[in-house]
């Protein structure tokens, strides 16, 4: 079966992370985020990996190139953000047999994507305690028989994970009309394949849907707790690491470190000396952390830079950020309520009691500089010396 992974989507939610990559290839431990999506799908035997690609698609066909883990890959451009259907219509002249749709953003329990294969035609489900803001799937005896968008009273809690494996027929039906929103959906397809097959869904013990920057710091802590511990770069005997903690070749822990996993340091990245690591941390590749650094629950990207004497906690740092000597995040509110964030213009809960910030590539800091819970700063957003930053820049 071929599988169509959907991986051309910006991702506006996720700003400022997404400025310069697809939402699909922000960092989720030693691989993008799409990757774990193209592995369920190889681990279940897609024989062809069909990647749609637009916003910056050179960075998705740089990382998979034209073969991946033994099963060739081939893309397909999406000129528009029109939608889910309008991808994978994109894709229609790849399209010679049953296929499977995934998204790219998505992290999938590997176990159902075997399972939604097997099922074809099938649709992956998650129970959620509250289904308003997806697609909501009704079923009987084992089989779907309705799906509803976004309803305000949900028939069932059972919500449309975005997983899908199709009959041939289906590609037929790819070219459909556009919803209130504007957008060709993909679950006008699934409503047409309802009422031709009897279509199975296939129950997820464990699903993420990564818009937000919050999510990608989830995903980071779903896949590094998979981690098992490995030793390959130069580490100090006077650093100390403790659980699953992973260090790549050519990465390198200085003395008086101390790592308490689950944290992956990759190839190229620094740490130390004296620098305390905890939580699930990704500390990307050539990244640089220095003395007396503490990092607690974050994602750095690749060659971000904390000089010495700073703090980072749950926070999520892009590509090539700079934080000057004694910059100081904080990841708590005083009342002890849930930190909000700015989302397309609009300040939302992210659920976490403990978030700090989400800094777009090439951020930097003046020395001692205080970041306030919760705040965005933009790609080459700078700082004061000294400066405390309370709103979003």
């Amino acid at each position: 079966m071929k599988a169509i992974v959907l991986t051309a989507g910006e991702g506006t939610r996720i700003r400022p992370l997404s400025a310069a990559r697809p939402k699909p290839m922000l960092p989720v431990a030693d691989r993008p985020l799409a990757a774990h999506t193209v592995d369920a799908a190889v681990d279940a035997g897609a024989d062809e990996i069909v990647l749609v690609v637009g916003y910056e698609a050179e960075t998705v066909e740089e990382y998979f190139d034209d073969e991946y883990r033994g099963v060739p890959v081939s893309y397909a451009i999406q000129t528009e953000q029109a939608g889910t259907a309008d991808a994978v219509n994109a894709a229609r002249d790849h399209i010679d047999g049953p296929f499977a749709v995934l998204n790219g953003d998505n992290l999938y329990d590997p176990a159902a994507i075997d399972r939604l294969f097997t099922e074809c035609p099938a649709v992956c489900a998650v129970e959620v305690a509250d289904p308003r803001n997806y697609g909501v799937l009704s079923t009987t005896d084992g089989t779907v028989t309705d799906i509803v968008e976004k309803p305000a009273d949900p028939p069932t809690n059972l919500a449309n994970a975005g997983a899908y494996a199709f009959p041939e027929d289906a590609r037929k039906w790819l070219e459909v009309p556009a919803s209130e929103r504007g957008e060709h959906e993909i679950t006008d397809v699934l409503a047409r394949v309802i009422d031709q097959y009897a279509v199975t869904p296939v129950t997820l013990e464990r699903w993420l849907d990564v818009g937000r920057p919050w999510e990608l710091l989830e995903a980071n802590e779903w896949k590094l707790a998979d981690l098992e511990r490995r030793i390959d770069g130069e580490v100090s005997d006077a650093a100390h690491l403790e659980g699953d903690v992973v260090v790549e070749d050519g990465a390198t822990v200085e003395p008086g470190v101390v790592i308490e996993g689950p944290t992956l340091i990759r190839e190229g990245a620094e740490v130390g000396p004296n620098a305390y690591v905890r939580g699930a941390t990704l500390i990307g590749p050539d990244a640089e952390v220095g003395h007396s650094v503490e990092i607690k629950n974050s994602v750095l990207s690749r060659s971000a830079s904390l000089s010495h004497l700073s703090y980072v906690g749950d926070s999520v740092l892009g590509r090539n950020v700079n934080f000057g000597a004694g910059t100081n995040v904080a990841n708590l509110r005083h009342d002890d309520a849930d930190i909000r964030f700015t989302v397309k213009g609009e300040r939302v809960s992210t659920g976490r009691r403990k978030f700090g910030v989400v800094a777009g590539d090439r951020v930097k800091t003046g020395i001692n500089s205080s970041l306030s819970p919760g705040l965005k700063l933009g790609p080459g957003a700078t700082t004061k010396p000294g400066e405390t930053v309370e709103r979003d820049r």
